[in-house]
């Protein structure tokens, strides 16, 4: 494996903390989710020793086999895949955090299904925020009952939202549906809520997110490469 991670890993960072910076974000407001979906627990075994603990997936048994192998680096596993019914046991009990929540049945099963052993499993919902057919997500009509639903369950912690806007190019069109998702946030908090956290942006927009207030960036091909 001749890629340098430990470049890679530095690159991403700095873009993060430049992007902090630009925009008047904290330092170290926002953290970074190494998408690692499809790649070798050797990548992923790379990138950990190069300092990154955080990582996602979209597979659960592609995931639980790397978390099996990988289990002597105590990483944090986060899932970001879209959910089916069926697939819920293994994603509460193998994984710290799920952030494409799309319905209340499947927190309701996420939450079922959390073993008393482990500290309750932060969720993200996952919106829809342009309204494509082809993604998964909540209506924005929807996030506020669901929301309110989702912190009723106890063995989840609702900490926020995920999108995946619609491709754009230009910076401000990419600011513009990130910033739907920070409003739709803000409105929870508004309502009583306590949300944490806004799960958006990836290796090509990451900037754009960060200026609308996300504090994790879902990071693959920049960090591993375009994937095979």
């Amino acid at each position: 494996m001749n890629i340098d991670f430990v470049a890679r890993l530095q690159s991403v960072l700095t873009r993060i903390r430049n992007a902090e910076r630009r925009f008047q974000r904290p330092q170290d407001s926002v953290r970074l989710l190494a998408v690692s979906k499809t790649q070798p627990a050797a990548a992923i075994a790379a990138i950990a020793a190069a300092g990154q603990h955080c990582f996602g997936e979209n597979y659960l048994q592609e995931a639980l086999d790397k978390i099996i192998e990988l289990k002597a680096l105590s990483l944090e596993w986060h899932f970001i895949g879209p959910i089916q019914a069926n697939k819920t046991r293994g994603i509460a009990e193998h994984f710290a955090w799920v952030h494409s929540v799309d319905r209340l049945k499947i927190a309701e099963r996420l939450n079922a299904q959390r073993p008393d052993t482990l500290p309750p499993l932060n969720v993200c919902l996952e919106v829809n925020i342009d309204r494509e057919s082809s993604k998964h997500g909540l209506d924005e009509s929807e996030i506020a009952e669901v929301a309110q639903a989702v912190t009723a369950l106890p063995r989840l912690r609702l900490r926020g939202l995920m999108a995946i806007p619609a491709f754009a190019s230009d910076f401000d069109s990419q600011r513009r549906s990130f910033a739907r998702l920070r409003e739709q946030r803000d409105r929870l908090n508004v309502q009583g809520l306590t949300l944490d956290t806004l799960s958006m942006g990836m290796s090509d927009d990451l900037e754009a997110a960060i200026a609308e207030d996300a504090t994790l960036v879902r990071v693959g091909t920049a960090l591993f490469g375009p994937r095979t």
